[in-house]
């Protein structure tokens, strides 16, 4: 199961980061909640991968897309 994770999920992780970008683009209210759901993906791939070289970028990117959802989301 770990093998699979290694070598499928970066296939939805860039999916996902695609549509995530395109919905920032558009200012869709959400992009940064889908950011959030792909930053819990990347650490399950990083966690089974053992490339813990990613979880500074994982980390800075959970605080900024966290800030990004707040900031859209106040009227």
């Amino acid at each position: 199961m770990g093998q699979l994770i290694v070598v499928y999920l970066p296939w939805v992780l860039s999916a996902i980061t695609i549509w995530m970008t395109l919905l920032a683009g558009n200012l869709h209210p959400k992009a940064w909640l889908v950011g959030l759901v792909n930053q819990l993906l990347w650490l399950v791939w990083i966690v089974v991968a053992q490339a813990w070289g990613f979880i500074p970028l994982n980390a800075a990117l959970w605080a900024v897309y966290w800030r990004n959802h707040r900031k859209w989301s106040k009227p």
